[in-house]
């Protein structure tokens, strides 16, 4: 028999905020924490659900390197987009915190001192890369260079992107700083780790003798390999200027690791919740008979099943997670989502694009959820899923219901009357579907548990079809009064047993069936609407999404891929040359005074330009893309020492520089602001 609990301490994955929330971000973690969370707020259990921004780590730096601003401006700017795009999708979070907060820089600091000063860290002194232009360590993430699996050039030191192996940055070949492009040099440095490989005997008796029933076989699977293979110890300190101070004297410029002060982030932010209720915060991290349930995406299963339980269990006075179901990833259109080339259906645009309808991505994503394996987000199986069954199965029935309740009996709820076998058979069934549901959910099958919602949803839309009572209405009123009544049964239960997929939609639904809101346990009841009981005016629930609209989205992602192709057009780079042989070129700014076209020629133009040091014939072929006319007076950049070389008999003294897009087009490389012809260019 499963364990009752007093609480539950719900925990969603804390999204860098470096950019926007995406769909695989939901399907993988916050669609599911919130069907949850919902589920167990209607049973009547003590509930928390907390969210928050990740707000440390290199992409955030990285971000803002980009952008030339600084860390602090690019978190506020995404933490305030993320929240409130989690608030207008419904995402119900008991509080929405976030990591560059003060008090989770003394919680994360507190929680690192209690460690520290029971000796529960080793010191190690490694060889790390450097940038000595920089005078920086290098982050992973600061490291690129060739894949040497699979040769891709711009792996990072911690991941290649192209296929997707873990690195290290010494496994790199050609490493280069991210920074300066320089190559790095190893430096020592110290650093704190946590002694993963003293913890293995504990975690074995904990999940792999404790959860290898009740864990998701992909959880189990990856952690139980990671314990095989053996643990090692991981650093906890890093050598950068934004996260969280190392709070001891002797790690002056060094910061925690973010995986490190990342999932402090939840108990942080717990303790936010409580200042601002004036709750106890402890009892949801501290007490034995409170469920701890993370839900995150199969990317961060080793930190949230193998290193942040150890470092609670390290710590000493908090529980450890019953459960991490985690989920694997969500594509698109056959394709891996990415932020870097934009290839991803992002949550505030859709929100845009779709006002209204929260449901029918939350029913889209939950329905092809990656529970078991990766699967596929299209936007035709998005409209076929809107059309075909939350329109034709759940709204139809719905709508057919309270539209002939309306027109036969006034908008009140008609008498039972004398229950045929058909009207047994169905109330029968439908007292199974609260059963069904929450044992799915208890289980988090999320798919099977919305799969039989929808079921229920088709056992009404059949009896009313097959009950036809817009036929008997003139023969049979009595017979009516009986199918209407049980098909608003179901209808009632619908509006129940919905709240946790479809929170809007349920709203709507029992504000056409005048009910106020209900808890878990009354679902399965026939006698929810009583006799006479008021309706109000029904609407659609749902309505039919066009197939313009959907291929104005398939025609954005289709725009996003030509912009991607031409950016991967770009020719490779060529051989490495030394800073010597790039000062050898004389590269100086000069004014084009004269242009002509060369005769009998399509391409060549011959200018007369000021270098400032002389003014020089230069032959060029640019005709196909300047008429001479136009370009008189251009500010261009000249390499003024290159050889002369004679061209159709004129003797050209040099090469004005042009850049060459992915199709060929050439344009003048040109100075942005006014300077004096014969500057130099370094």
């Amino acid at each position: 028999m499963a364990k009752k609990f007093d609480r539950y301490i719900i925990t969603s994955a804390l999204p860098y905020a470096n950019g926007p929330i995406h769909i695989g971000h939901l399907a993988g973690v916050y669609v599911p924490a919130d069907i949850y969370t919902r589920y167990l707020r209607m049973k009547g259990e003590d509930v928390l659900f907390i969210g928050g921004s990740d707000e440390h780590g290199v992409p955030i730096t990285i971000k803002a390197r980009q952008e030339g601003v600084s860390p602090q401006k690019i978190v506020d700017r995404y933490h305030r987009q993320i929240k409130k795009s989690f608030e207008d999708f419904g995402i119900s979070f008991d509080i929405y915190s976030r990591t560059s907060a003060s008090i989770h820089h003394q919680t994360a600091s507190e929680f690192f001192a209690k460690l520290y000063k029971e000796g529960k860290f080793i010191e190690k002194t490694t060889e790390q890369y450097y940038d000595e232009e920089t005078k920086h360590f290098l982050a992973d993430r600061y490291i690129t260079g060739t894949c040497p699996h699979c040769g891709y050039e711009k792996a990072y030191g911690d991941q290649c992107e192209n296929c997707g192996t873990s690195l290290s940055p010494l496994e790199l070949i050609n490493p280069k700083s991210a920074l300066s492009g320089n190559v790095p040099v190893l430096k020592e440095t110290k650093h704190w780790y946590l002694p993963l490989d003293q913890y293995e005997d504990w975690l074995k008796e904990w999940i792999l003798a404790g959860h290898k029933e009740d864990w998701k076989s992909n959880v189990y699977g990856q952690v139980k390999s990671w314990i095989d293979h053996g643990l090692k110890p991981r650093a906890v300190t890093r050598d950068l200027e934004w996260g969280v101070k190392v709070p001891i004297k002797e790690a002056e410029g060094k910061v925690l690791y973010v995986w490190f002060d990342a999932p402090i982030g939840y108990i942080s932010a717990t303790k936010e919740w409580g200042e601002k209720t004036g709750k106890n915060w402890e009892p949801y991290w501290k007490d034995k008979n409170t469920k701890l349930v993370h839900f995150i995406g199969k990317d961060n299963i080793v930190f949230h099943c193998i290193i942040f339980p150890v470092m609670l269990h390290a710590e000493g006075s908090y529980i450890v997670p019953e459960n991490v179901p985690a989920n694997e990833f969500l594509n698109l259109e056959n394709d891996k989502i990415s932020t870097s080339r934009n290839w991803a259906v992002w949550l505030h645009e859709y929100l845009e694009d779709f006002p209204g309808k929260q449901d029918v991505l939350r029913y889209v994503l939950t329905a092809n959820a990656p529970e078991t394996k990766d699967n596929d987000f299209t936007w035709k199986d998005f409209q076929a899923r809107n059309n075909n069954e939350l329109l034709a199965v759940f709204g139809n029935f719905v709508n057919r219901t309270l539209v002939l309740t309306q027109k036969y009996f006034n908008g009140k709820v008609p008498d039972t009357g004398e229950l045929d076998e058909e009207a047994i058979k169905v109330f029968e069934q439908l007292k199974k579907y609260p059963g069904k549901i929450a044992g799915s959910l208890d289980r988090y099958r999320f798919r099977e548990a919305l799969s039989e919602l929808m079921n229920l949803a088709r056992l009404g839309n059949k009896y009313l079809t097959d009950m036809e009572p817009w036929k008997l209405i003139k023969t049979d009123e009595e017979k009516v009064k009986t199918i209407l009544n049980v098909s608003l049964q179901i209808t009632a239960n619908l509006a129940i047993l919905s709240d946790p997929f479809l929170p809007f939609s349920a709203s709507k639904l029992r504000k056409m069936l005048n009910l106020p809101e209900m808890k878990w346990n009354e679902a399965g009841n026939t006698e929810l609407l009583k006799p006479g009981h008021r309706l109000n005016k029904p609407d659609y629930l749902f309505e039919k999404i066009e197939d313009k609209t959907i291929e104005a989205q398939i025609q954005k992602l289709m725009d996003t891929k030509k912009e991607n192709e031409k950016v991967t057009t770009a020719k490779p780079q060529k051989e490495e040359i030394t800073y010597e042989d790039f000062m050898k070129m004389d590269i100086r700014t000069g004014t084009i005074l004269e242009a002509e076209k060369v005769p009998k020629t399509d391409k060549l133009i011959k200018l007369k330009i000021d270098t400032g040091i002389d003014r020089r014939t230069v032959v060029s072929g640019i005709a196909n893309y300047y008429k001479p006319e136009d370009i008189i007076g251009t500010k261009v950049s000249v390499l003024v020492n290159l050889a002369p070389r004679k061209l159709r008999g004129i003797e050209s003294q040099g090469m004005i520089l042009m850049a060459e897009d992915a199709d060929g087009k050439l344009c003048f490389v040109s100075p942005t602001e006014e300077v004096s012809d014969g500057s130099e260019v370094k």
